[in-house]
C-alpha cells in the first residue's frame, strides 16, 4: 500500500506548476485526484498526462475566488469518489509589482480575490465534511512571504500573511474534530509565474534574476515544484499525524538567517 491509496484528494491551481508537481506525485501515491483550476486547456493537457499514468482523476475548470465554482468543485469530488479525504488549497497567483504608494486598487482586490478569498472558501466548503467524517488534512499554499515583507508585491504579501492565519484558525477550530490544517509556505520556486515576476524585476533577463533570487537560500539555489510536492504530501499523509497548524517553510533555509556574503 502506498501513501495516498484510495483518498481522494483536490488540488486547486492543479495546472500549475506546483499544483500538478503534487497532483502527479499524489497519484503515484494512490490517490484518486480533483484537479481544479481556472485555466481550461491547460487543466485539460494537465488531466491527461495524469489519465496516460494511469491516475483516477476528475477534472473540473473553475474560479477558486467565486462561492459558486468552490462548491460545485466540491461536489463534484463527492459525486465522483464519495469523499474528501485531503486537500490541496493552492490556487493563487503572484500579481503586479509596484510601491503601495502606487498599487492600483483594482489590483489589489484582484489579488485578494485569487490569493485569500479563494483559501477560505475552500475551507469554508470542504471542512464540514471533513468535520462530519472526523478526519481529514488540509494543506494551504502561504509563502516566505508570509514571514517577510517582499517589496512591490504588497497584495501578494497581504494574501500570504492571510493565509497563515486562515491556518492557524482552521487548525484550532477543526483538530478537535480529527481534521488537521497546515500549511507549506514555499520559498523561490522556479515556475513560469516566477519568470513572469523576474521579467518585471530584471528588465526581462530572467537567467540573471534566478542567479540572484537563488542567493536568497542558504542552499545558494532556486527550489523546483516537486520538492514543495513532498512536503504536501507528507503533510497530507498519516505520517503528519500530529502536525496542525503549523506553517513548513520549504525555501531551501531562506528564513534561517541573514545572507552577508
Amino acid at each position: 500500500m502506498t501513501l495516498h491509496t484510495g483518498k481522494s484528494i483536490i488540488v486547486t491551481g492543479g495546472a500549475g506548476s506546483i499544483g500538478f508537481a503534487t497532483a502527479e506525485l499524489l497519484a503515484a501515491q494512490g490517490a484518486q485526484l480533483t484537479i481544479v483550476d481556472i485555466n481550461a486547456d491547460r487543466l485539460e493537457e494537465r488531466g491527461a498526462a495524469l489519465r496516460h499514468a494511469g491516475a483516477a482523476v476528475e477534472l473540473v475548470q473553475a474560479d477558486c475566488s467565486k462561492e459558486d465554482a468552490v462548491r460545485g468543485y466540491v461536489d463534484r469530488a463527492v459525486a465522483r469518489f464519495g469523499k474528501v479525504d485531503g486537500f490541496f488549497n493552492n490556487a493563487g497567483t503572484e500579481g503586479k509589482l509596484g510601491p503601495i504608494w502606487e498599487y492600483s486598487v483594482e489590483e489589489f482586490d484582484r489579488i485578494i480575490a485569487i490569493n485569500l478569498r479563494s483559501m477560505f472558501l475552500g475551507l469554508r466548503f470542504v471542512l464540514p465534511l471533513m468535520v462530519a467524517q472526523g478526519y481529514g488534512a488540509v494543506v494551504n499554499t502561504a509563502s516566505i512571504a508570509s514571514e517577510r515583507g517582499l517589496g512591490g508585491a504588497c497584495a501578494y504579501n497581504a494574501t500570504k500573511h492571510g493565509v497563515v492565519g486562515l491556518t492557524r484558525t482552521a487548525a484550532t477550530e477543526a483538530g478537535p474534530k480529527g481534521v488537521r490544517i497546515n500549511a507549506v509556505m514555499p520559498g523561490v520556486i522556479e515556475t513560469p509565474l516566477l519568470h513572469a515576476m523576474l521579467e518585471q524585476m530584471f528588465a526581462g533577463d530572467v537567467a540573471k534574476g534566478l542567479s540572484v533570487l537563488g542567493r536568497v537560500a542558504t542552499l545558494d539555489r532556486c527550489g523546483q515544484p516537486a520538492e514543495i510536492g513532498k512536503v504536501v504530501s507528507f503533510l497530507l499523509s498519516d505520517d503528519a499525524s500530529f502536525v496542525n497548524g503549523a506553517s513548513w517553510a520549504a525555501d531551501g533555509g531562506a528564513m534561517a538567517t541573514i545572507r552577508n556574503d
